[in-house]
Protein backbone atom coordinates (compact mmCIF):
# COMPACT_ATOMS: atom_id res chain seq x y z
CA UNK A 1 0.00 0.00 0.00
CA UNK A 2 1.27 3.45 -0.88
CA UNK A 3 1.77 6.01 1.82
CA UNK A 4 -1.60 7.65 2.47
CA UNK A 5 -2.05 11.15 1.17
CA UNK A 6 -3.63 13.65 3.54
CA UNK A 7 -7.28 13.88 2.35
CA UNK A 8 -7.73 17.49 3.41
CA UNK A 9 -4.76 18.53 1.34
CA UNK A 10 -5.84 16.30 -1.53
CA UNK A 11 -9.37 17.64 -1.48
CA UNK A 12 -8.05 21.18 -1.79
CA UNK A 13 -5.61 20.33 -4.56
CA UNK A 14 -8.16 18.38 -6.56
CA UNK A 15 -10.91 21.00 -6.44
CA UNK A 16 -10.18 22.31 -9.93
CA UNK A 17 -9.26 18.92 -11.42
CA UNK A 18 -12.44 17.10 -10.32
CA UNK A 19 -14.88 20.04 -10.49
CA UNK A 20 -18.19 18.97 -12.01
CA UNK A 21 -19.89 21.06 -14.70
CA UNK A 22 -23.13 21.31 -12.73
CA UNK A 23 -25.90 23.67 -13.83
CA UNK A 24 -29.31 24.87 -12.66
CA UNK A 25 -30.96 21.52 -13.52
CA UNK A 26 -28.57 19.61 -11.26
CA UNK A 27 -29.09 22.01 -8.35
CA UNK A 28 -32.87 21.85 -8.83
CA UNK A 29 -32.77 18.07 -8.43
CA UNK A 30 -30.65 18.51 -5.29
CA UNK A 31 -33.05 21.12 -3.89
CA UNK A 32 -36.07 18.88 -4.46
CA UNK A 33 -34.35 16.07 -2.58
CA UNK A 34 -33.58 18.27 0.45
CA UNK A 35 -37.18 19.51 0.50
CA UNK A 36 -38.51 15.93 0.50
CA UNK A 37 -36.11 14.98 3.31
CA UNK A 38 -37.43 17.76 5.54
CA UNK A 39 -41.01 16.96 4.57
CA UNK A 40 -40.55 13.37 5.76
CA UNK A 41 -39.19 14.71 9.06
CA UNK A 42 -42.23 16.93 9.64
CA UNK A 43 -44.61 14.12 8.65
CA UNK A 44 -42.94 11.65 11.03
CA UNK A 45 -43.09 14.15 13.90
CA UNK A 46 -46.84 13.56 14.23
CA UNK A 47 -46.25 9.92 15.19
CA UNK A 48 -43.79 10.69 18.01
CA UNK A 49 -45.66 10.59 21.33
CA UNK A 50 -43.46 8.39 23.54
CA UNK A 51 -39.78 7.57 23.90
CA UNK A 52 -40.47 4.20 22.23
CA UNK A 53 -41.85 6.11 19.22
CA UNK A 54 -38.80 8.39 19.10
CA UNK A 55 -36.10 5.75 19.59
CA UNK A 56 -37.69 2.62 18.00
CA UNK A 57 -40.62 3.87 15.87
CA UNK A 58 -43.02 2.34 18.39
CA UNK A 59 -42.00 -1.12 17.07
CA UNK A 60 -44.59 -0.66 14.33
CA UNK A 61 -42.88 -0.80 10.91
CA UNK A 62 -43.37 -3.52 8.24
CA UNK A 63 -40.48 -5.78 7.25
CA UNK A 64 -39.95 -4.34 3.75
CA UNK A 65 -39.51 -0.83 5.17
CA UNK A 66 -37.08 -1.94 7.89
CA UNK A 67 -35.28 -4.22 5.42
CA UNK A 68 -34.58 -1.39 2.96
CA UNK A 69 -33.62 0.92 5.83
CA UNK A 70 -31.27 -1.80 7.13
CA UNK A 71 -29.32 -1.96 3.86
CA UNK A 72 -29.49 1.80 3.29
CA UNK A 73 -28.03 2.48 6.73
CA UNK A 74 -25.05 0.37 5.65
CA UNK A 75 -24.90 1.89 2.16
CA UNK A 76 -23.42 5.18 3.28
CA UNK A 77 -21.05 7.18 1.14
CA UNK A 78 -18.13 5.74 3.08
CA UNK A 79 -19.32 2.34 1.85
CA UNK A 80 -19.67 3.59 -1.73
CA UNK A 81 -16.44 5.58 -1.93
CA UNK A 82 -14.59 3.13 0.30
CA UNK A 83 -15.53 -0.01 -1.63
CA UNK A 84 -14.82 1.69 -4.96
CA UNK A 85 -11.44 2.63 -3.45
CA UNK A 86 -10.98 -1.01 -2.35
CA UNK A 87 -11.66 -2.15 -5.91
CA UNK A 88 -9.23 0.34 -7.45
CA UNK A 89 -6.59 -0.77 -4.94
CA UNK A 90 -7.27 -4.49 -4.47
CA UNK A 91 -9.40 -5.48 -7.49
CA UNK A 92 -12.10 -8.16 -7.45
CA UNK A 93 -11.13 -9.16 -3.90
CA UNK A 94 -13.78 -6.57 -2.96
CA UNK A 95 -16.49 -9.23 -3.43
CA UNK A 96 -15.33 -10.84 -0.19
CA UNK A 97 -16.68 -7.88 1.82
CA UNK A 98 -20.15 -8.75 0.49
CA UNK A 99 -20.50 -12.45 -0.21
CA UNK A 100 -18.45 -13.85 2.68
CA UNK A 101 -18.09 -10.65 4.72
CA UNK A 102 -21.79 -9.78 4.98
CA UNK A 103 -24.34 -12.37 3.82
CA UNK A 104 -23.61 -15.21 6.32
CA UNK A 105 -23.57 -12.75 9.23
CA UNK A 106 -26.81 -11.05 8.10
CA UNK A 107 -28.49 -14.45 7.87
CA UNK A 108 -27.14 -15.42 11.32
CA UNK A 109 -28.52 -12.17 12.74
CA UNK A 110 -31.97 -12.84 11.29
CA UNK A 111 -32.28 -16.53 12.09
CA UNK A 112 -30.38 -16.84 15.39
CA UNK A 113 -29.88 -13.51 17.14
CA UNK A 114 -33.02 -11.48 16.39
CA UNK A 115 -35.24 -13.80 18.46
CA UNK A 116 -33.03 -12.96 21.47
CA UNK A 117 -32.90 -9.23 20.74
CA UNK A 118 -36.57 -8.78 19.88
CA UNK A 119 -37.93 -11.40 22.28
CA UNK A 120 -36.18 -9.81 25.26
CA UNK A 121 -37.74 -6.41 24.29
CA UNK A 122 -34.46 -4.56 24.73
CA UNK A 123 -34.21 -1.07 23.24
CA UNK A 124 -30.56 -1.41 22.29
CA UNK A 125 -27.72 -3.89 21.82
CA UNK A 126 -25.89 -2.81 25.02
CA UNK A 127 -29.10 -3.32 27.03
CA UNK A 128 -28.96 -7.00 26.10
CA UNK A 129 -25.58 -7.22 27.88
CA UNK A 130 -27.20 -5.69 30.98
CA UNK A 131 -29.71 -8.54 31.06
CA UNK A 132 -27.17 -11.27 30.24
CA UNK A 133 -24.24 -10.05 32.36
CA UNK A 134 -24.21 -6.98 34.64
CA UNK A 135 -24.15 -3.19 34.70
CA UNK A 136 -20.38 -3.04 34.17
CA UNK A 137 -20.53 -4.92 30.85
CA UNK A 138 -23.53 -2.78 29.94
CA UNK A 139 -21.87 0.52 30.80
CA UNK A 140 -18.59 -0.30 29.05
CA UNK A 141 -20.37 -1.48 25.89
CA UNK A 142 -22.62 1.62 25.91
CA UNK A 143 -19.65 3.99 26.19
CA UNK A 144 -17.66 2.14 23.50
CA UNK A 145 -20.62 2.07 21.15
CA UNK A 146 -21.48 5.75 21.64
CA UNK A 147 -17.84 6.68 20.99
CA UNK A 148 -17.67 4.49 17.87
CA UNK A 149 -20.97 5.88 16.52
CA UNK A 150 -19.69 9.45 16.76
CA UNK A 151 -16.40 8.48 15.09
CA UNK A 152 -18.15 6.75 12.19
CA UNK A 153 -20.64 9.62 11.75
CA UNK A 154 -17.61 11.90 11.65
CA UNK A 155 -16.09 9.85 8.84
CA UNK A 156 -19.23 10.44 6.79
CA UNK A 157 -19.13 14.19 7.42
CA UNK A 158 -15.44 14.52 6.65
CA UNK A 159 -15.78 12.45 3.48
CA UNK A 160 -18.71 14.56 2.38
CA UNK A 161 -16.76 17.78 2.89
CA UNK A 162 -13.81 16.55 0.83
CA UNK A 163 -15.94 15.22 -2.03
CA UNK A 164 -18.33 18.18 -2.21
CA UNK A 165 -15.46 20.66 -2.18
CA UNK A 166 -13.76 18.81 -5.01
CA UNK A 167 -16.89 18.24 -7.09
CA UNK A 168 -18.97 21.37 -6.50
CA UNK A 169 -16.48 23.86 -5.12
CA UNK A 170 -18.35 24.37 -1.85
CA UNK A 171 -16.07 25.23 1.08
CA UNK A 172 -15.72 22.30 3.45
CA UNK A 173 -17.46 24.04 6.32
CA UNK A 174 -20.47 24.78 4.10
CA UNK A 175 -20.84 21.12 3.13
CA UNK A 176 -20.52 20.01 6.75
CA UNK A 177 -23.02 22.55 8.04
CA UNK A 178 -25.60 21.88 5.29
CA UNK A 179 -25.50 18.08 5.61
CA UNK A 180 -25.32 18.21 9.41
CA UNK A 181 -28.29 20.59 9.55
CA UNK A 182 -30.56 18.40 7.44
CA UNK A 183 -29.65 15.19 9.32
CA UNK A 184 -30.11 17.00 12.63
CA UNK A 185 -33.42 18.47 11.51
CA UNK A 186 -35.16 15.30 10.38
CA UNK A 187 -33.92 13.14 13.28
CA UNK A 188 -34.84 15.66 15.98
CA UNK A 189 -38.24 16.13 14.33
CA UNK A 190 -39.32 12.56 13.70
CA UNK A 191 -36.82 10.39 15.56
CA UNK A 192 -36.05 6.93 14.18
CA UNK A 193 -39.17 6.83 11.96
CA UNK A 194 -37.94 9.90 10.10
CA UNK A 195 -34.46 8.38 9.71
CA UNK A 196 -35.87 5.07 8.46
CA UNK A 197 -38.30 6.52 5.90
CA UNK A 198 -35.55 8.80 4.63
CA UNK A 199 -33.24 5.79 4.37
CA UNK A 200 -35.81 4.02 2.16
CA UNK A 201 -35.88 7.09 -0.10
CA UNK A 202 -32.08 7.30 -0.01
CA UNK A 203 -31.74 3.65 -1.05
CA UNK A 204 -33.45 4.32 -4.38
CA UNK A 205 -31.66 7.65 -4.90
CA UNK A 206 -28.30 5.94 -4.32
CA UNK A 207 -29.14 3.22 -6.86
CA UNK A 208 -30.16 5.89 -9.37
CA UNK A 209 -26.73 7.45 -8.90
CA UNK A 210 -24.62 4.28 -9.06
CA UNK A 211 -26.24 2.43 -11.97
CA UNK A 212 -25.36 5.07 -14.66
CA UNK A 213 -21.78 5.35 -13.34
CA UNK A 214 -21.22 1.57 -13.52
CA UNK A 215 -22.94 1.17 -16.91
CA UNK A 216 -21.20 4.09 -18.63
CA UNK A 217 -17.88 3.12 -17.05
CA UNK A 218 -18.11 -0.39 -18.46
CA UNK A 219 -19.01 1.02 -21.87
CA UNK A 220 -15.96 3.33 -21.79
CA UNK A 221 -13.50 0.44 -21.29
CA UNK A 222 -15.07 -2.00 -23.75
CA UNK A 223 -17.41 -3.97 -21.52
CA UNK A 224 -16.47 -6.59 -18.93
CA UNK A 225 -14.06 -8.39 -21.28
CA UNK A 226 -12.28 -5.15 -22.15
CA UNK A 227 -12.10 -4.26 -18.46
CA UNK A 228 -10.61 -7.58 -17.34
CA UNK A 229 -8.17 -7.74 -20.30
CA UNK A 230 -6.82 -4.30 -19.45
CA UNK A 231 -6.48 -5.08 -15.75
CA UNK A 232 -4.82 -8.44 -16.39
CA UNK A 233 -2.11 -6.64 -18.39
CA UNK A 234 -1.52 -3.81 -15.91
CA UNK A 235 -2.22 -5.45 -12.54
CA UNK A 236 -1.83 -9.19 -13.13
CA UNK A 237 -4.40 -11.98 -13.42
CA UNK A 238 -5.05 -12.19 -9.67
CA UNK A 239 -6.50 -8.65 -9.69
CA UNK A 240 -9.65 -9.88 -11.45
CA UNK A 241 -10.24 -13.04 -9.41
CA UNK A 242 -11.70 -13.57 -5.96
CA UNK A 243 -9.24 -16.17 -4.67
CA UNK A 244 -6.20 -15.94 -6.98
CA UNK A 245 -2.96 -15.54 -5.05
CA UNK A 246 -4.58 -15.99 -1.63
CA UNK A 247 -2.69 -19.16 -0.73
CA UNK A 248 -0.85 -19.01 2.59
CA UNK A 249 2.55 -17.46 1.89
CA UNK A 250 1.50 -16.07 -1.50
CA UNK A 251 1.68 -12.38 -2.38
CA UNK A 252 -1.45 -10.58 -3.55
CA UNK A 253 -2.71 -6.97 -3.72
CA UNK A 254 -4.88 -7.39 -0.61
CA UNK A 255 -2.06 -8.57 1.62
CA UNK A 256 -4.20 -11.35 3.10
CA UNK A 257 -4.49 -15.11 2.54
CA UNK A 258 -7.61 -17.24 2.36
CA UNK A 259 -7.43 -18.08 6.06
CA UNK A 260 -7.37 -14.45 7.24
CA UNK A 261 -10.10 -13.62 4.69
CA UNK A 262 -12.37 -16.42 5.95
CA UNK A 263 -11.64 -16.02 9.67
CA UNK A 264 -10.72 -12.34 9.94
CA UNK A 265 -13.23 -10.87 7.49
CA UNK A 266 -15.79 -13.63 6.92
CA UNK A 267 -16.25 -14.54 10.56
CA UNK A 268 -14.81 -12.13 13.11
CA UNK A 269 -15.15 -8.71 11.44
CA UNK A 270 -18.33 -9.59 9.57
CA UNK A 271 -20.23 -11.19 12.44
CA UNK A 272 -18.92 -8.53 14.80
CA UNK A 273 -20.31 -5.75 12.61
CA UNK A 274 -23.64 -7.15 11.45
CA UNK A 275 -24.78 -8.80 14.67
CA UNK A 276 -23.78 -6.20 17.28
CA UNK A 277 -23.72 -2.87 15.42
CA UNK A 278 -26.75 -1.10 16.83
CA UNK A 279 -26.91 1.29 13.85
CA UNK A 280 -28.09 -1.78 11.90
CA UNK A 281 -29.87 -3.82 14.60
CA UNK A 282 -31.95 -0.77 15.59
CA UNK A 283 -33.76 -0.97 12.24
CA UNK A 284 -34.80 -4.56 12.94
CA UNK A 285 -35.87 -3.72 16.49
CA UNK A 286 -38.31 -1.14 15.07
CA UNK A 287 -40.21 -3.85 13.14
CA UNK A 288 -43.83 -4.54 14.07
CA UNK A 289 -43.36 -8.12 15.32
CA UNK A 290 -40.76 -10.87 15.73
CA UNK A 291 -41.31 -12.30 12.25
CA UNK A 292 -40.78 -8.88 10.65
CA UNK A 293 -37.69 -8.30 12.82
CA UNK A 294 -36.17 -11.61 11.69
CA UNK A 295 -36.92 -10.87 8.02
CA UNK A 296 -35.38 -7.38 8.19
CA UNK A 297 -31.71 -8.42 7.67
CA UNK A 298 -32.78 -11.32 5.42
CA UNK A 299 -34.63 -9.00 3.02
CA UNK A 300 -31.62 -6.66 3.09
CA UNK A 301 -29.29 -9.54 2.18
CA UNK A 302 -30.61 -9.83 -1.39
CA UNK A 303 -29.77 -6.29 -2.58
CA UNK A 304 -26.50 -6.56 -0.63
CA UNK A 305 -25.44 -9.49 -2.84
CA UNK A 306 -25.68 -7.42 -6.01
CA UNK A 307 -24.73 -3.93 -4.82
CA UNK A 308 -21.08 -5.04 -4.90
CA UNK A 309 -21.15 -4.74 -8.70
CA UNK A 310 -22.28 -1.10 -8.50
CA UNK A 311 -19.32 -0.13 -6.30
CA UNK A 312 -16.70 -2.58 -7.59
CA UNK A 313 -17.06 -1.83 -11.30
CA UNK A 314 -16.41 1.94 -10.95
CA UNK A 315 -13.27 1.18 -8.92
CA UNK A 316 -12.01 -1.26 -11.55
CA UNK A 317 -12.81 1.17 -14.36
CA UNK A 318 -10.91 3.93 -12.56
CA UNK A 319 -7.91 1.59 -12.26
CA UNK A 320 -7.96 1.22 -16.05
CA UNK A 321 -8.51 4.89 -16.91
CA UNK A 322 -5.99 6.13 -14.30
CA UNK A 323 -3.39 3.31 -14.15
CA UNK A 324 -1.36 4.95 -11.34
CA UNK A 325 -4.35 5.95 -9.19
CA UNK A 326 -3.48 6.03 -5.49
CA UNK A 327 0.28 6.39 -6.09
CA UNK A 328 2.63 9.34 -6.18
CA UNK A 329 2.52 9.15 -9.97
CA UNK A 330 -1.13 10.27 -10.04
CA UNK A 331 -3.02 13.25 -8.69
CA UNK A 332 -5.88 10.98 -7.63
CA UNK A 333 -6.40 8.89 -4.48
CA UNK A 334 -8.20 5.56 -4.48
CA UNK A 335 -11.10 7.39 -2.81
CA UNK A 336 -11.43 9.58 -5.92
CA UNK A 337 -12.57 6.72 -8.18
CA UNK A 338 -16.30 7.54 -8.07
CA UNK A 339 -15.92 11.37 -8.25
CA UNK A 340 -13.53 11.00 -11.19
CA UNK A 341 -16.00 8.85 -13.16
CA UNK A 342 -18.84 11.25 -12.37
CA UNK A 343 -16.81 14.06 -13.90
CA UNK A 344 -15.76 12.00 -16.91
CA UNK A 345 -18.97 10.18 -17.81
CA UNK A 346 -22.19 11.87 -16.65
CA UNK A 347 -24.21 14.53 -18.50
CA UNK A 348 -26.14 17.27 -16.69
CA UNK A 349 -29.34 16.02 -15.10
CA UNK A 350 -27.85 12.59 -14.56
CA UNK A 351 -24.99 14.42 -12.87
CA UNK A 352 -27.49 16.07 -10.52
CA UNK A 353 -28.94 12.67 -9.64
CA UNK A 354 -25.45 11.30 -8.96
CA UNK A 355 -24.52 14.24 -6.72
CA UNK A 356 -27.83 13.85 -4.89
CA UNK A 357 -27.15 10.12 -4.53
CA UNK A 358 -23.75 10.77 -2.99
CA UNK A 359 -25.18 13.32 -0.55
CA UNK A 360 -28.02 10.91 0.24
CA UNK A 361 -25.47 8.20 0.97
CA UNK A 362 -23.47 10.45 3.27
CA UNK A 363 -26.64 11.45 5.09
CA UNK A 364 -27.88 7.84 5.36
CA UNK A 365 -24.61 6.69 6.92
CA UNK A 366 -24.44 9.65 9.27
CA UNK A 367 -28.12 9.46 10.26
CA UNK A 368 -27.88 5.74 11.07
CA UNK A 369 -25.05 6.38 13.49
CA UNK A 370 -26.54 9.55 14.99
CA UNK A 371 -29.95 7.91 15.59
CA UNK A 372 -28.30 4.89 17.23
CA UNK A 373 -26.03 7.19 19.27
CA UNK A 374 -28.94 9.20 20.68
CA UNK A 375 -30.75 5.97 21.66
CA UNK A 376 -27.78 4.38 23.42
CA UNK A 377 -26.71 7.59 25.16
CA UNK A 378 -30.24 8.38 26.34
CA UNK A 379 -31.57 4.95 27.31
CA UNK A 380 -28.36 3.13 28.27
CA UNK A 381 -26.24 5.86 29.85
CA UNK A 382 -28.35 8.86 30.85
CA UNK A 383 -31.57 7.13 31.94
CA UNK A 384 -29.82 4.25 33.74
CA UNK A 385 -26.85 5.92 35.41
CA UNK A 386 -27.28 9.70 35.45
CA UNK A 387 -30.94 10.81 35.67
CA UNK A 388 -33.18 7.88 36.54
CA UNK A 389 -36.90 7.61 37.00
CA UNK A 390 -38.06 10.75 35.17
CA UNK A 391 -41.26 10.94 33.13
CA UNK A 392 -41.18 9.59 29.58
CA UNK A 393 -41.44 13.02 27.95
CA UNK A 394 -38.21 14.10 29.64
CA UNK A 395 -36.25 11.37 27.84
CA UNK A 396 -37.78 12.31 24.48
CA UNK A 397 -36.63 15.90 25.02
CA UNK A 398 -33.20 14.74 26.15
CA UNK A 399 -32.97 12.46 23.10
CA UNK A 400 -33.50 15.46 20.86
CA UNK A 401 -30.88 17.45 22.78
CA UNK A 402 -28.26 14.71 22.65
CA UNK A 403 -28.85 14.41 18.91
CA UNK A 404 -27.55 17.97 18.60
CA UNK A 405 -24.54 17.05 20.73
CA UNK A 406 -23.92 13.95 18.61
CA UNK A 407 -23.88 15.93 15.36
CA UNK A 408 -21.54 18.55 16.82
CA UNK A 409 -19.25 15.83 18.19
CA UNK A 410 -19.23 14.14 14.78
CA UNK A 411 -17.92 17.35 13.26
CA UNK A 412 -15.14 17.35 15.85
CA UNK A 413 -14.11 13.74 15.19
CA UNK A 414 -14.28 14.01 11.41
CA UNK A 415 -10.65 14.96 11.02
CA UNK A 416 -9.40 11.76 12.68
CA UNK A 417 -10.07 10.08 9.33
CA UNK A 418 -7.45 12.25 7.64
CA UNK A 419 -4.57 9.77 8.07
CA UNK A 420 -6.24 7.17 5.85
CA UNK A 421 -6.13 7.27 2.05
CA UNK A 422 -8.68 4.44 1.90
CA UNK A 423 -11.80 5.29 3.94
CA UNK A 424 -12.77 1.63 4.25
CA UNK A 425 -9.45 0.83 5.91
CA UNK A 426 -10.31 3.37 8.61
CA UNK A 427 -13.79 1.95 9.11
CA UNK A 428 -12.52 -1.63 9.27
CA UNK A 429 -10.03 -0.48 11.91
CA UNK A 430 -12.87 0.95 14.01
CA UNK A 431 -14.93 -2.23 13.59
CA UNK A 432 -11.99 -4.40 14.72
CA UNK A 433 -11.65 -2.25 17.87
CA UNK A 434 -15.31 -1.90 18.88
CA UNK A 435 -17.57 -4.44 17.17
CA UNK A 436 -15.45 -7.58 17.17
CA UNK A 437 -14.79 -7.75 20.96
CA UNK A 438 -18.50 -7.10 21.57
CA UNK A 439 -19.37 -9.97 19.23
CA UNK A 440 -17.07 -12.28 21.20
CA UNK A 441 -18.93 -11.39 24.39
CA UNK A 442 -22.31 -11.88 22.72
CA UNK A 443 -21.52 -15.20 21.11
CA UNK A 444 -20.04 -16.70 24.30
CA UNK A 445 -22.86 -15.29 26.43
CA UNK A 446 -25.61 -16.53 24.10
CA UNK A 447 -24.28 -20.06 23.65
CA UNK A 448 -22.63 -20.83 27.01
CA UNK A 449 -24.83 -20.74 30.09
CA UNK A 450 -21.80 -21.00 32.36
CA UNK A 451 -20.40 -17.63 31.18
CA UNK A 452 -20.36 -15.70 34.45
CA UNK A 453 -21.76 -12.31 35.33
CA UNK A 454 -18.30 -10.73 35.52
CA UNK A 455 -16.93 -12.32 32.35
CA UNK A 456 -18.80 -9.94 30.05
CA UNK A 457 -16.98 -6.82 31.27
CA UNK A 458 -13.51 -8.38 31.36
CA UNK A 459 -13.95 -10.13 28.00
CA UNK A 460 -15.02 -6.88 26.32
CA UNK A 461 -12.16 -4.94 27.89
CA UNK A 462 -9.57 -7.58 26.97
CA UNK A 463 -10.80 -7.93 23.38
CA UNK A 464 -10.80 -4.18 22.73
CA UNK A 465 -7.34 -3.82 24.27
CA UNK A 466 -5.88 -6.73 22.26
CA UNK A 467 -7.19 -5.36 18.95
CA UNK A 468 -5.79 -1.90 19.68
CA UNK A 469 -2.39 -3.26 20.80
CA UNK A 470 -2.04 -5.34 17.64
CA UNK A 471 -2.82 -2.35 15.44
CA UNK A 472 -1.10 0.55 17.20
CA UNK A 473 1.88 -1.32 18.69
CA UNK A 474 2.67 -4.35 16.54
CA UNK A 475 1.59 -2.92 13.16
CA UNK A 476 2.14 0.83 13.39
CA UNK A 477 5.50 0.45 15.16
CA UNK A 478 6.64 -2.14 12.64
CA UNK A 479 7.16 -4.94 15.18
CA UNK A 480 5.15 -7.29 12.93
CA UNK A 481 5.05 -6.67 9.20
CA UNK A 482 1.63 -6.61 7.56
CA UNK A 483 1.40 -5.97 3.80
CA UNK A 484 -1.53 -3.53 4.13
CA UNK A 485 -3.90 -1.77 6.52
CA UNK A 486 -6.58 -4.29 5.66
CA UNK A 487 -4.32 -7.24 6.42
CA UNK A 488 -3.52 -5.68 9.80
CA UNK A 489 -7.24 -5.12 10.43
CA UNK A 490 -8.04 -8.79 9.80
CA UNK A 491 -5.38 -9.90 12.30
CA UNK A 492 -6.47 -7.24 14.85
CA UNK A 493 -10.01 -8.57 14.58
CA UNK A 494 -8.89 -12.15 15.16
CA UNK A 495 -6.73 -11.05 18.12
CA UNK A 496 -9.63 -9.11 19.68
CA UNK A 497 -12.04 -12.01 19.27
CA UNK A 498 -9.67 -14.65 20.65
CA UNK A 499 -8.55 -12.49 23.58
CA UNK A 500 -12.15 -11.68 24.52
CA UNK A 501 -13.22 -15.31 24.35
CA UNK A 502 -10.22 -16.65 26.29
CA UNK A 503 -10.57 -14.06 29.06
CA UNK A 504 -14.30 -14.81 29.36
CA UNK A 505 -13.50 -18.50 29.71
CA UNK A 506 -10.87 -17.84 32.38
CA UNK A 507 -12.99 -15.39 34.39
CA UNK A 508 -16.05 -17.68 34.20
CA UNK A 509 -14.11 -20.54 35.79
CA UNK A 510 -13.46 -18.46 38.90
CA UNK A 511 -16.65 -16.38 39.24
CA UNK A 512 -20.33 -17.17 39.67
CA UNK A 513 -22.73 -17.64 36.74
CA UNK A 514 -26.20 -16.11 36.65
CA UNK A 515 -29.00 -18.24 38.07
CA UNK A 516 -30.69 -20.33 35.38
CA UNK A 517 -34.08 -18.63 35.80
CA UNK A 518 -32.49 -15.23 34.94
CA UNK A 519 -31.18 -16.56 31.60
CA UNK A 520 -34.56 -17.35 30.01
CA UNK A 521 -34.66 -15.86 26.53
CA UNK A 522 -31.02 -14.75 26.78
CA UNK A 523 -29.16 -18.02 26.13
CA UNK A 524 -29.57 -20.45 23.25
CA UNK A 525 -31.96 -23.26 24.17
CA UNK A 526 -34.12 -21.09 26.42
CA UNK A 527 -37.34 -19.29 25.53
CA UNK A 528 -38.79 -16.00 26.73
CA UNK A 529 -42.46 -14.99 26.39
CA UNK A 530 -41.59 -12.57 23.60
CA UNK A 531 -39.93 -15.30 21.54
CA UNK A 532 -43.13 -17.34 21.53
CA UNK A 533 -45.03 -14.56 19.73
CA UNK A 534 -47.26 -16.01 16.97
CA UNK A 535 -46.81 -14.66 13.43
CA UNK A 536 -49.16 -11.95 12.22
CA UNK A 537 -51.69 -12.59 9.45
CA UNK A 538 -49.81 -13.48 6.27
CA UNK A 539 -46.42 -13.88 7.96
CA UNK A 540 -46.68 -17.67 7.81
CA UNK A 541 -46.75 -17.64 3.97
CA UNK A 542 -43.98 -19.85 2.53
CA UNK A 543 -42.17 -16.97 0.84
CA UNK A 544 -41.94 -15.09 4.15
CA UNK A 545 -40.39 -17.92 6.13
CA UNK A 546 -37.10 -16.68 7.61
CA UNK A 547 -35.28 -20.00 7.07
CA UNK A 548 -36.12 -20.02 3.35
CA UNK A 549 -35.09 -16.37 2.91
CA UNK A 550 -31.87 -16.89 4.85
CA UNK A 551 -30.62 -20.05 3.20
CA UNK A 552 -31.67 -18.73 -0.21
CA UNK A 553 -29.40 -15.71 0.31
CA UNK A 554 -26.45 -17.91 1.37
CA UNK A 555 -26.82 -20.19 -1.67
CA UNK A 556 -27.16 -17.22 -4.05
CA UNK A 557 -24.03 -15.55 -2.60
CA UNK A 558 -22.06 -18.80 -2.94
CA UNK A 559 -23.20 -19.15 -6.57
CA UNK A 560 -21.99 -15.61 -7.33
CA UNK A 561 -18.45 -16.68 -6.40
CA UNK A 562 -18.30 -19.29 -9.18
CA UNK A 563 -17.49 -17.03 -12.18
CA UNK A 564 -14.81 -15.20 -10.17
CA UNK A 565 -13.08 -18.30 -8.82
CA UNK A 566 -11.72 -20.02 -11.93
Amino acid sequence: MQSPTHPLQTGTLLAAELRLPTNALDYTILGIYFAVVLGIGFAARRSVRTSLDFFLSGRSLPAWITGLAFISANLGATEILGMAANSAQYGVYTVHWYWIGAIPAMVFLGLVMMPFYYGSKVRSVPEFLLLRFDKWAHLLSSVLFAFAAVLIAGVNLYSLAIVVEALLGWPQWVAIVVAGFFVLAYITLGGLSSAIYNEVLQFFVILAALIPIAALGLHRVGGWDGLTDSLDKTHGADFTTAWGGTGIGSANPLGANWLTIVLGLGFVLSFGYWTTNFAEVQRALSAKNLSAAQRTPLIAAYPKIFIVFLVMIPGLVAAVLVPKIGTSGSGLQYNDAIPYLMQELLPNGVLGIAVTGLLAAFMAGMAANVSSFNTVFTTDIWAKYVVRGREDGYYVRFGRLITVVGVLASIGTAFLASSFSNIMSYLQTLFSFFNVPMFAVFIVGMFWKRASVKSGFWGLLAGTTAAMVNYFVFYKRGIIGFPSDQGANFVSAIAGFVAGGVVMLGVSLFTAPKPAHELQGLVYGTVSPGMAEPPAAGDDAWYRRPALLGWGAVILAAACYVPFSF
